[in-house]
């Protein structure tokens, strides 16, 4: 299958624009990306002159955990029967029937990071979907972290119980002593392996799902908005050695210096809502523009259903209008986001070997009055207008 007589944006290394080209692709992957227009059109889709950008990646959703209009019965967020559940998996949550998959396509988003909600410490791991499919396993794109929840959220979900944690120091603690946990569970595995008189360990499925992360062959994605939730966030992952992505940071505008100097990316969004909450006191638009002048890598997400996932070219287009530059602002939902999600081997450029995600517009991607004219997933079009 080609496309051609698009303008493409690459964004790869280089981040090249081909003013007219084409992109080629079998079996769901890119072969070929050229200037002009190939010999063999025939069976091909003439994009018209219109732009070609890859899919747009939002990198934290709660995508498919609940239903429009059902109520609680549908929701899936948190387990709040206890504070620390590392051992949960998000793939057995995610509805790919929920109606946001398919708003998501029409808004030219191909690709999702799916995580628990914020009310526990330690709330289950974090994958990667595509938004087109019918059964999530064949959906999946990979495991990419383990959620953690500072501040407010676990704070007030249990000192409303008058459980544990109460407190910000509390919270950290339980944090702590999990990954305390793991790394002395994996010590006492790799002696039975060393050893064939050593018993192996009582099976812990918690202590299991955080190995990864102390293995760093899974990021630690803390939610934290507040400064001081940030910096326990860093303190913490330096602690365990952990690699660390920052959701929502929040008041990321006021320390940029010291994230940059840390060089630890930040996930900034909802954008498009108010100070509904105390720790949302220093929430601006301009959080993204002044985290990437000051060096840090940003992603800008939905939180859906915070903000519907719909909207997330929009939210892009609000922190350009306060301040982000245009190719980081296309960053941010694209090579940037993959960079971060850990998945640039597989989606947010245009070359050969990526994935064939890739979202075909008319009109300034950014601007609230522009929509798709074709989505493509894994090289089948899912969406034409």
């Amino acid at each position: 299958m080609i496309i051609y007589n698009a303008k493409i944006y690459t964004q790869d290394k280089t981040r090249r624009v081909i003013e007219r080209g084409f992109v080629r692709f079998e079996g769901g992957i890119i072969t070929e990306v050229g200037e002009g227009a190939p010999n063999d059109t025939d069976c091909g889709i003439d994009a018209g002159g219109k732009a070609l950008y890859p899919g747009f990646i939002d990198i934290h959703t709660h995508l498919g955990l609940t239903t429009n209009g059902v109520g609680v019965e549908a929701e899936d967020f948190n387990e709040e029967s206890e504070p620390v559940s590392p051992q949960l998996h998000i793939l057995d949550a995610i509805n790919p029937f929920d109606i946001s998959f398919k708003q998501a396509r029409e808004a030219g988003v191909t690709a999702v990071l799916v995580s628990p909600g914020s009310m526990n410490p330690v709330a289950g791991d974090i994958c990667a979907v595509s938004t087109y499919g019918k059964r999530v396993d064949k959906m999946l794109l990979g495991k990419v972290g383990m959620k953690f929840a500072m501040g407010e959220n676990p704070k007030m979900t249990y000192m409303n119980r008058d459980e544990t944690p109460c407190t910000r120091m509390a919270i950290a603690a339980m944090i702590r002593e999990a990954l305390a946990k793991a790394q002395r569970y994996l010590s006492d595995k790799q002696s039975a392996q060393e050893d064939e008189d050593t018993d192996m360990p009582e099976l812990d499925m918690g202590s299991e799902a955080l190995i990864p992360v102390l293995q760093r062959k899974l990021k630690a994605h803390f939610h934290c908005h507040r400064a001081d939730d940030i910096f326990t966030a860093l303190r913490i992952s330096h602690e365990f050695d952990l690699d660390p992505v920052l959701i929502h940071c929040t008041d990321g505008h006021l320390i940029a210096e010291e994230l940059a100097e840390e060089n630890a990316p930040a996930v900034v969004g909802p954008i498009m809502c108010d100070a509904c909450k105390p720790e949302l006191a220093n929430i601006t638009p301009a959080n993204a523009a002044r985290l990437s002048e000051a060096g840090v890598r940003v992603a800008i997400c939905t939180d859906h259903s915070e903000i519907p996932i719909e909207y997330l070219p929009i939210s892009v287009g609000v922190c350009m209008k306060h301040g982000l530059p245009f190719e980081k602002a296309l960053d941010a939902v694209t090579v940037t986001a993959a960079e971060i999600a850990g998945l640039d081997s597989q989606l947010g450029s245009i070359e050969p070997g990526k994935r064939a995600d890739m979202v075909l517009f008319e009109g300034f991607p950014f601007e609230v009055m522009s929509s798709p004219a074709m989505t493509v997933i894994g090289g089948e079009t899912v969406y034409k207008a």
